[in-house]
């Protein structure tokens, strides 16, 4: 299930006004927890994404998939010595999935991400905790960069 699209195009808020909503990558690019990881790293390859989540059923007459885990590029880095094409995305799939609504202070986000060790959060939808985007840390260095202005130059190293 593919459902993504980066805002890169604008600015973000400033880091002390910003909302998780205000930084985070609408949709998510998702799997199933049976799916292979070489499928997961092909995923990843293609849309230019570092996770992908993985989704179960609750029980098989349920249609609707929960959102379960997530399986980062460091998960799939850290399974390539081990076969690829029998391992799965629910196997190697960093848990619990950590998540946070959209309307949360973007340093909430922060916070999660340095508590847990993680670089990605689900984004839910206040009130319904339906899944309906991710945040990352670059997500979160892009709003604490907008403080420094869109013309702000950097001396190279």
């Amino acid at each position: 299930m593919v459902n993504s699209e980066h805002r890169r195009q604008q600015m973000p808020l400033p880091f002390d006004t910003a909302t998780v909503g205000d930084a985070m990558s609408n949709g998510v690019i998702s799997c199933p927890a049976e799916t292979p990881l070489r499928v997961v790293a092909r995923m990843m390859a293609t849309f230019n994404v570092h996770a992908i989540f993985v989704f179960e059923h609750e029980d098989e007459d349920d249609e609707a998939p929960r959102l379960w885990a997530v399986v980062s590029d460091l998960d799939l880095v850290a399974a390539t010595p081990l076969d690829l094409d029998t391992l799965t995305a629910g196997s190697t799939a960093v848990t619990p999935l950590v998540s946070i609504p959209a309307d949360q202070p973007i340093a909430e986000a922060g916070g999660l991400m340095a508590t847990y060790g993680i670089a990605h959060l689900a984004v839910t939808e206040p009130g319904s905790r339906r899944p309906i985007g991710v945040i990352s840390t670059l997500d979160i260095a892009r709003a604490v960069a907008a403080d420094h202005g869109p013309r702000e130059i950097f001396p190279s190293a």
